[in-house]
């Protein structure tokens, strides 16, 4: 996989997940035939050559009669041995898509529970094997070992959507803070210290990190932040930032099932984000960042929505990526206001639209790493929930959202038994709105059309007019804002099909009339479509398709030719290549467009200049600089770049 090193100033978060994995490679999702109900499973890390040698007792029931199970386990990693609990050897071998396929003596039957024990081990060093090609989810060194669940670093199957339970024991040298699920003790064992963990709930306890870590940072009893000594001052800070976001969902969504939160830091050569129960995981990078609470925040959120309940398949996924993308958001509007969250709305409504040619009731077709699972998942199913608050009132909206916890706590749940569920908490009949968000795609794009009559006797005006869309089956209250002379009208007119028609009285003359101001429904525009482009190119480029990545920004362009972020996302490609003459043009049309975002602009001039120090320029570069400066936007840290740069030259690196 190849990684673009040029900045992106303005991406947001999961954007970053879904160019750190656009890489990985689709395979269809297999019938599972067995479930696994419980692991034992002892560990021993040596660091310093990066082996990791376990053995796992793995507890499962067959779920059909079968002559072979199918276990999902990290390529690097050599099974010596897998026998019965009475030490019967059982036939194995490796499989495709880093599987490993056991016929045991007798075929399994179905209903029956079976316990097999794995010996094993590995070089876990970089991203070879990974299940995730190009993405390093196992590692083990120094001075951070990090086996996330995603890395299948124990025998598994199902992921995201297999409950277990499980009893983990680390051994490791001395010097390391170990973090895990549930309670834990320690104590000297053979070859190092031996740290145990015990999750007794049915769910995903599969994540163990160790690292050389600052004592934690507790800004509660129950919040503790695990960070390397350069974060000390940082760590504070986050612990208050955990302290606030824990306590803000546990008021929205109920008392999780622990009340225990491990904020943990992760190295930047994995994923920006992970989780299990009682851990939230962020990259070095994301920690102390101002803008980056919100990748924190939605972390948080699966300690409800993937923790204590998850999908039953990758086809309901979108129930808790989604909730944790919404959640995301509420936080975000809790705290910055609705005009913060309608801006965010605009990000995560491209990337809802950027892949939708499949229902999200069938999201499990993809491989749950592709940018087109997690854009599906993570941002339609976001909208989904955001497009179901406005329909049934924050009320109802709440109800469902706790009902669905209390009921399926510890258990997987369906599409179909979200539906039900919200149909009984709102009192109203829902099918329309399922049937076209998740089983349909597309998004309405709306077009008003109307005529203003005035009323006699003073009794002000009437507007006559007609919402058209493009979805036939569309069928869903739409706000309308009726700006007049004086006062500002709000009606809540119900659409549908393509078109339908509205009266509004008024006592001021109206001026103009809004259709869905507050970004409550997920819906089309050529401005959506400029943003469509610039995400799919962004992706692309992250790939090393810059062809593909530069006709996306072309398409962009087409679409509205003043858009400075399609002429800097150009520019950032072309830099790559060294075309600085075409690189440099393409930042000048940044200048030169719609400001739109407006960081573009300082770092526009930073890049410029950078342009002129690599080809000899300085004098020229100077001005670029102190230009980037007054424009005072120091978004991502720019401010400091264009100092660093006005006393040093750029010079770029052979790697670059």
């Amino acid at each position: 996989m190849k990684h673009c090193s040029t900045f992106r100033p303005g991406a947001s978060f999961w954007g970053a997940v879904l160019l750190l994995t656009a890489a990985a490679s689709a395979s269809a999702q297999q019938k599972q035939t067995i479930n696994i109900t419980g692991y034992t499973i002892n560990a021993q890390l040596s660091p310093s050559d990066h082996k990791l040698s376990a053995t796992a007792q793995v507890t499962f029931t067959a779920l059909d009669n079968t002559d072979t199970a199918i276990f999902e386990l990290h390529g690097a990693l050599k099974v010596e041995k897998v026998t019965t609990t009475s030490n019967l050897p059982l036939s194995g071998e490796r499989g495709p898509n880093a599987t490993v396929i056991v016929t045991p003596t007798t075929p399994l039957v179905k209903g029956q529970q079976y316990t097999y024990i794995f010996t094993y081990d590995g070089m876990l060093d970089g991203d070879a094997g990974s299940p995730v090609e190009g993405l390093k989810l196992a590692q083990v060194g120094d001075p951070t070992s990090y086996l996330l669940y995603a890395g299948r670093w124990f025998p598994m199957v199902g992921y995201m959507t297999d409950r277990f339970t499980a009893d983990i024991h680390v051994t490791l040298p001395a010097g390391y803070r170990v973090i895990g699920s549930g309670p834990t003790t320690s104590a000297p064992g053979a070859g190092g210290e031996q740290h145990n963990f015990h999750w007794s709930k049915p769910g995903f306890p599969g994540t163990i990190i160790a690292g050389k870590f600052d004592a934690p940072v507790s800004p509660a009893s129950n919040i503790h932040v695990y960070a390397m000594e350069d974060k000390k001052q940082s760590a504070q800070d986050y612990g208050q930032t955990a302290l606030r976001e824990f306590a803000f969902f546990t008021s929205t969504f109920g008392v999780p099932e622990s009340t225990q939160l491990n904020v943990v830091e992760l190295p930047n050569d994995t994923v920006p984000a992970a989780w299990a129960p009682e851990i939230a995981a962020i990259a070095g990078s994301r920690i102390g960042n101002k803008n980056d609470f919100r990748l924190l925040s939605n972390t948080i959120a699966h300690q409800w929505w993937g923790s204590e309940i998850s999908p039953a398949t990758l086809n309901d996924a979108w129930i808790t990526n989604g909730m944790s993308r919404y959640g995301e958001l509420m936080y975000l509007e809790d705290t910055a206001g609705r005009s913060a969250m309608n801006a965010a709305i605009l990000d995560v409504s491209s990337g809802a639209l950027a892949y939708d040619t499949i229902p999200l009731t069938s999201a499990g077709r993809l491989d749950a790493f592709s940018p087109q699972f997690q854009s599906m998942t993570l941002e339609k199913g976001g909208l989904v929930y955001h497009m179901l608050r406005w329909e049934v009132g924050n009320d109802s909206f709440s109800k469902i959202l706790r009902a669905t916890l209390s009921q399926f706590t510890d258990k997987s749940i369906r599409t179909s038994d979200f539906e039900k569920l919200a149909e009984a908490q709102s009192q109203q009949q829902l099918t329309p709105f399922f049937a076209q968000w998740l089983d349909g795609t597309g998004a309405p794009q709306f077009n008003n059309k109307y005529a203003v009559y005035r009323l006699g006797n003073n009794k002000g005006f009437r507007t006559i007019g007609e919402i058209q869309q493009d979805l036939d089956l569309f069928n869903m209250p739409v706000e309308l804002r009726i700006e007049t002379d004086g006062k500002t009208e709000i009606r809540r007119v119900d659409v549908v099909g393509s078109d339908s028609q509205f009266v509004v009285d008024t006592f001021g003359r109206p001026r103009h009339i809004t259709i869905d101001p507050d970004n409550w429904i997920l819906k089309n525009s050529p401005d959506m479509q400029v943003r469509i482009h610039i995400l799919r190119g962004q992706q692309l480029v992250a790939q090393g398709d810059t062809t593909g990545g530069l006709a996306e920004y072309q398409n962009a362009l087409k679409a509205n030719p003043n858009s400075s972020l399609a002429s800097y996302r150009i520019g950032e490609v072309l830099f790559t290549m060294r075309n600085y003459q075409a690189a440099i043009n393409s930042y000048r049309d940044a200048l030169r467009g719609d400001d739109d975002p407006k960081w573009t602009e300082v770092w526009s001039h930073i890049q410029i200049g950078k342009i002129f120090d690599v080809t000899g320029q300085r004098e020229r570069a100077v001005p670029e600089y102190r230009q980037a400066l007054q424009t005072n936007d120091n978004t991502q840290g720019a401010l400091n770049e264009a100092r660093k740069y006005l006393q040093t030259p750029y010079k770029r690196e052979e790697n670059e």
